[in-house]
């Protein structure tokens, strides 16, 4: 039992750590700018997309455009019918992030999106448990934990969530889990010692008068 506990805890600190910004738009233009303004100071991207219906708020309910970037994009799917939404875009990004509670087919997502030859993880809203993901971990390439009730920039960070971090990582030592929703300098800590190794953070990074201090800042605050 003791072995088993080192094995996943090396396993864990093997993973590379991962600082994600996330880029809510309500035009192209802010869309461009917002990505623009991250892009020389990170490897990934989060894009947020949101239909003012599985979340009250908007983001990115055009039919974008991403400009040129060496990032690899990431599409957070909070909108209600993300099949839809895979056929029409899914050449635009490198991952899809697919809320679970958006879905009665997981496993058609996942078959879809790896036909397409993209990386596909799955989002668990603060109220859905670990359990509800589980028969699917050997399948996706991540699992996303969001931190906050989705929707906007800068909610309350919940730290009753740092348990389900801890349960996943404890299920799964080699998975990527990345966690969204109020990560600051004041929390990144907190859910890097609960087991995530890729940390997603909105208006800390994207409203920061100096983005690359501000990412600076967020991994001083990573364990080694």
């Amino acid at each position: 039992m003791i072995q088993d506990s080192i094995i996943k805890k090396v396993t864990s600190l093997a993973l590379k750590k991962t600082i994600i910004p996330a880029i809510i738009a309500k035009t192209q233009e802010e869309f461009e700018s917002r990505i623009l303004k991250v892009h020389n100071f990170v490897e990934i991207i989060q894009l947020d997309f949101m239909d003012d219906n599985f979340v009250p708020n908007s983001s990115i309910d055009f039919d974008f455009k991403p400009p040129k970037t060496p990032c690899q994009l990431e599409a957070h799917l909070m909108i209600e019918h993300p099949m839809n939404w895979i056929f029409q875009h899914c050449d635009k990004v490198d991952t899809i992030l697919v809320h679970l509670e958006s879905t009665k087919r997981p496993d058609k997502i996942i078959n879809v999106v790896k036909r397409k030859d993209k990386k596909i993880g799955f989002v668990l809203n603060p109220e859905t448990p670990v359990r509800r993901v589980v028969e699917y971990l050997d399948q996706i390439d991540q699992v996303l934990i969001m931190t906050v009730k989705p929707g906007f920039y800068g909610s309350p960070f919940l730290p009753t969530m740092l348990d389900k971090i801890e349960e996943l990582r404890s299920l799964k030592p080699d998975l990527d889990i990345e966690v969204d929703g109020g990560i600051t300098d004041a929390t990144i800590d907190l859910v890097d010692k609960a087991g995530a190794n890729m940390f997603v953070s909105g208006s800390y990074i994207v409203k920061s008068a100096d983005v690359e201090g501000a990412i600076h800042t967020l991994k001083s605050k990573l364990s080694n």
